[in-house]
C-alpha cells in the first residue's frame, strides 16, 4: 500500500521544524539546486535546510537520485553535524529513512533510524510534530524491513503523540492511518487494514477541497481495493497454493518491497462475500482511475499505483488482457518517474510476468474450447457489472481503461495515442524553462562563455503565472513560451551582459512546439521576464530592493506587500554556482519575526473589523454591497494570516489575488500545514456570499430567502475565528479564550522583541 497517501512523504513534516539558515559564511563551489551536480551541498560553517532540500528535490525532479541522492545525503549529514546544527540533522535523517526505505537499503536504514531516535530525545522534542514524524520514519522503516514488532510499538507511540499534536481531522492523521493499515495488512490483519484505510478515507474527504480530483483520495481508493482483494482470495482459496497469483502489490516507491502474503483474521466468508468484496474492490479501482482523470493527474509518479490497482482488480476478475496493458502502463510511468534498478519496477514486472503466463495458459485453455481471450473477458466484464449495483458497467470500464491508456504515454499498448513532432507537449511553463535551458542556454554558455560557466546563474523568478507552477492550456496565450532567467554579479553584467543578452536572444525561438515567446505589454523593456540581469537589478524591478531589507528596518519590509514577495521568491533556479542569487532570494523569505509577528496582529484586526464586526451590521441594514466588500476583505486577511502563521520561509507568501485560493489549496495539502482545514471554509463562505448578500425574490437586497445563508456564514466565520484562537495559543502567542480577534492583539504584540512603533497598534 502507499504510505504517501497525503501526496507528500511524512517527513516532509521536518522541513516545518528545521528553518533555513539566511547565509553561509563561504561560497558553496557547488549548486545545491542542479541535479548533475551529485557533490552538492558544499561544507559550510552553517548548514543552510532550505538548500539541502531543495537540491534534493531537484534530484528527484531529474530522475537521477538513485545514483546520486546518498553521497548527497552523506555529505549533507556531515556538514549539519560540522555546523551542529541538530534540528537540519534532524531534517537529513528523516530524509535519509524514506531514500533507503525506497530503495530497499533496510540494514543501512537501521542506523539511521536508530541515530535518528536518539538524536530526537536529545533534542527534548517529545510531545512535537516532529517528534511524531520521526516516530512514523522510524516505523514505517522498520515495517518495510519486515521488523514488524519494533514497527508496531512505534506506530502506537506515533499514534499517542499525534492524537495530543494534530487535530481528528488533519490529514497527517489519514496519513497515519493509512500507514498503520499497512503494518496490519503485511502482517495478516486484514479487516483492521480495512477499518485503518476507511478512517484515513473519511478524514481526507472531510478536509478535501474537491475530493474528486484529490490524488490523496485517490491513492486511499486504490489501497482500499488491494486489501479487499486479499480478504477475497484469502476467502475463496483459503490454504490452496497461490503461486499463480501476482502476490506482492508495490503500491509506491515508498513501499515497493510490500508483498500481501498473510492470512487473514476472518476465515468465514462465504462465496457471496468473495462477490462482494471483488464488486468493492472494483469500485474503488474505478473511482481511483476517475480521480486521476478529473485532476488530469495521469502523468504524476502516484498513477503507477492507481495502474498497478487496477490491473490486480482486473487480473483477479479474470480480465487477464485488461491487467496486463495496465501493468505495462504502470512499469512505464514507474521507468521515467524512478527507473528500472527499483524494487518497484521489479516486483510490478514480476507480477506482469506472472500475469502473462497466467493469461498463456487460458489461452491454450481457450483454444480447445474455441473461445478466445477476448470473448472470455467481455463476459467476464459482462459477469462483473451484473453482480453488483455499485460496479460500473462495461462500457464505463472499457472507457477509463482507453482513457487511462491513451494518456499515459505507453506505446506498448493497442489503444496507445503517440504524439507527433508537432503536438505540444503537456508541460509545464518551468519545465518547459529548464528544459530549453538545458538544450540551449547551458551549451551555448559551455560555448562561448567557458571562463564564466562557474558564475552565471540560471531559472526562472518572477511574475507569471508560470513562475508559480499554477499555469494550464489556458495561460499559454500571453507570456509563455520557451525562455528563462540568467543572472549576473555587477562586475561580470559590465563584462559580458551585453553580449548575453544578444547571444540569448539568438538561441532558437521555437522549442517543444512552443514559441516564439509572446510578450505583452506589461512584461517587456524594464518589465521584461526573461533574458539577461543584474542580480540586484532583477530583484529591484520586482520588490524596488537590490536585496532585502535588514531586519533593523521593519518599515522597509512593511512597505512590502505579500505578493511583492511572493512573485521575488517564487519559481525555482536551475544553476547557481556563486549562490548569490539563490541567497538573495532566500533573503526576501526571511521576513523578521517581529515583523511578520506585527502582520499577523494586523491580520486579526480586519478579520475582526471585517468579519466579526461590520458583516453581520452591513446585513442588518440590508446593504448587501458593503456585506460582500466585508466578506472580501475578511477572506483576503484569513489568507494572509494563515501564510503568516505558517511563516514564510517555508509556506511563502501569499501571492495577489488571482492565485491567492490555489496557493492556499497548495499550502493546505502539505502535511506540515497549521490550519488546513480553512481554505474550504473560505470557499464556503465566499460560495453563499451571492445568496447572503442578495438573495431572496428578485434577488433584492437583504430579502427573503437570505438568512440561512447569513446564518452559515456568520457561523463558519465564528467557527475560523475560533480555531485561530486555538492556534495562536498552540503557537504559544496568545493565553487568552477571546474570540473577538482584535482583543488577541496586544497578546500577540507582546512577542514583538522590537520597541519601533510602527511595528505596534495605537
Amino acid at each position: 500500500m502507499d504510505d504517501n497517501a497525503q501526496g507528500q512523504t511524512p517527513e516532509e513534516l521536518l522541513r516545518a521544524f528545521s528553518k533555513a539558515h539566511s547565509s553561509v559564511s563561504e561560497e558553496p563551489e557547488n549548486d545545491a539546486s542542479d541535479p548533475n551536480n551529485a557533490a552538492a551541498p558544499a561544507t559550510n560553517t552553517t548548514f543552510d535546510t532550505d538548500e539541502f532540500l531543495k537540491g534534493l528535490d531537484a534530484l528527484f525532479d531529474a530522475h537521477v537520485a538513485r545514483d546520486k541522492a546518498e553521497p548527497y545525503l552523506k555529505q549533507a549529514m556531515a556538514d549539519a553535524e560540522n555546523a551542529g546544527d541538530d534540528a537540519g540533522l534532524l531534517t537529513v535523517l528523516n530524509e535519509t529513512m524514506g531514500f533507503y526505505r525506497s530503495h530497499g537499503k533496510h540494514k543501512d536504514n537501521q542506523w539511521v533510524i536508530q541515530r535518528a531516535l536518539e538524536l530526537g530525545l536529545k533534542m527534548g522534542i517529545e510531545g512535537t510534530e516532529a517528534w511524531t514524524t520521526t516516530l512514523i520514519n522510524a516505523a514505517t522503516g522498520m515495517r518495510a524491513a519486515k521488523q514488524y514488532d519494533q514497527a508496531a510499538d512505534l506506530y502506537q507511540q506515533a499514534l499517542a503523540t499525534a492524537k495530543k499534536t494534530l487535530k481528528p481531522t488533519d490529514r497527517r492523521m489519514a496519513a497515519l492511518h493509512n500507514n498503520i493499515s499497512m503494518l496490519y495488512s503485511e502482517t495478516g490483519k486484514l479487516e483492521a487494514a480495512q477499518r485503518e484505510l476507511e478512517t484515513a478515507l473519511s478524514i481526507l474527504e472531510a478536509s478535501s477541497t474537491n475530493p474528486q480530483t484529490d490524488i490523496d483520495v485517490a491513492s486511499t481508493h486504490t489501497n482500499l481495493a488491494l486489501v479487499l482483494l486479499q480478504r477475497a482470495s484469502e476467502a475463496a482459496q483459503g490454504g490452496q497454493d497461490k503461486a499463480s497469483k501476482p502476490t506482492e502489490t508495490p503500491q509506491s516507491q515508498a513501499d515497493a518491497d510490500t508483498d500481501a502474503t498473510g492470512k487473514s483474521e476472518n476465515h468465514s466468508e462465504t462465496s457471496e462475500t468473495v462477490d462482494s468484496l471483488l464488486d468493492q474492490a472494483m469500485k474503488h479501482s474505478l473511482k481511483t482511475l476517475e480521480i486521476y482523470r478529473n485532476g488530469h493527474l495521469e502523468h504524476s509518479a502516484h498513477f503507477a499505483s492507481a495502474l498497478a490497482g487496477y490491473a490486480q482488480t482486473c487480473f483477479a476478475a479474470g480480465l487477464f488482457d485488461k491487467s496486463i496493458d495496465s501493468y505495462r502502463q504502470a512499469l512505464n510511468v514507474i521507468k521515467e518517474c524512478y527507473g528500472t534498478d527499483t524494487d518497484y519496477y521489479r516486483i510490478t514486472a514480476r507480477n506482469l510476468a506472472q500475469v502473462e503466463e497466467t493469461a498463456r495458459a487460458a489461452r491454450e485453455a481457450e483454444e480447445k474450447t474455441g473461445q478466445s481471450q477476448s470473448d472470455k473477458d467481455a463476459n467476464q466484464q459482462e459477469n462483473t457489472d451484473t453482480a453488483s449495483n455499485n460496479t460500473a458497467t462495461p462500457a464505463t470500464a472499457s472507457q477509463t481503461e482507453k482513457e487511462a491508456v491513451a494518456t499515459s504515454g505507453n506505446n506498448n499498448s493497442p489503444t496507445s495515442t503517440s504524439t507527433t513532432a508537432t503536438t505540444k507537449p503537456a508541460i509545464s511553463g518551468l519545465k518547459l524553462a529548464r528544459s530549453y535551458w538545458q538544450t540551449y542556454g547551458k551549451p551555448m554558455i559551455a560555448e562561448k562563455y567557458p571562463e564564466y560557466q562557474g558564475r552565471i546563474a540560471a531559472g526562472l523568478v518572477g511574475h507569471g503565472s508560470e513562475c508559480y507552477g499554477f499555469d494550464d492550456r489556458y495561460s499559454q496565450d500571453h507570456d509563455f513560451g520557451p525562455g528563462f532567467c540568467l543572472w549576473l554579479t555587477d562586475e561580470d553584467y559590465d563584462a559580458i551582459g551585453e553580449h548575453l543578452q544578444a547571444d540569448y536572444e539568438a538561441l532558437p525561438q521555437e522549442f517543444m512546439g512552443f514559441g516564439p515567446r509572446q510578450s505583452t505589454a506589461r512584461a517587456q523593456g524594464g518589465s521584461r521576464r526573461t533574458g539577461v540581469f543584474r542580480i540586484g537589478d532583477f530583484f529591484a524591478s520586482i520588490t524596488g530592493y537590490p536585496a532585502a531589507p535588514s531586519n533593523d528596518k521593519p518599515h522597509e519590509w512593511l512597505l512590502l506587500d505579500e505578493p511583492t514577495l511572493a512573485a521575488a521568491t517564487n519559481g525555482e533556479i536551475f544553476a547557481d554556482p556563486l549562490g548569490a542569487v539563490s541567497k538573495t532570494r532566500q533573503g526576501f523569505k526571511m521576513m523578521p519575526d517581529d515583523v511578520r509577528l506585527s502582520l499577523i496582529s494586523r491580520r486579526l484586526g480586519m478579520i475582526a473589523q471585517a468579519g466579526q464586526y461590520n458583516l453581520p451590521r452591513m446585513l442588518k441594514r440590508g446593504d448587501g454591497a458593503a456585506a460582500w466588500l466585508s466578506i472580501r476583505e475578511f477572506t483576503t486577511n484569513v489568507c494572509s494570516f494563515v501564510f503568516l502563521l505558517n511563516e514564510p520561509i517555508r509556506a511563502g507568501y501569499m501571492p495577489y489575488y488571482k492565485w491567492q485560493f490555489a496557493a492556499l489549496r497548495r499550502l493546505s495539502g502539505r502535511m506540515s500545514t497549521v490550519l488546513p482545514d480553512v481554505c474550504e471554509q473560505l470557499e464556503t463562505v465566499l460560495r453563499l456570499s451571492s445568496a447572503a448578500c442578495f438573495g431572496g425574490s428578485g434577488f433584492g437586497e437583504g430579502g427573503k430567502g437570505s438568512a440561512p445563508a447569513q446564518k452559515q456564514i456568520q457561523d463558519t466565520i465564528e467557527h475560523i475565528c475560533t480555531e485561530t484562537v486555538a492556534e495562536l495559543k498552540a503557537e504559544g502567542l496568545t493565553n487568552s479564550d477571546e474570540e473577538f480577534l482584535e482583543w488577541q492583539r496586544p497578546y500577540v504584540e507582546a512577542h514583538i522583541g522590537s520597541d519601533n512603533p510602527v511595528l505596534h497598534s495605537l
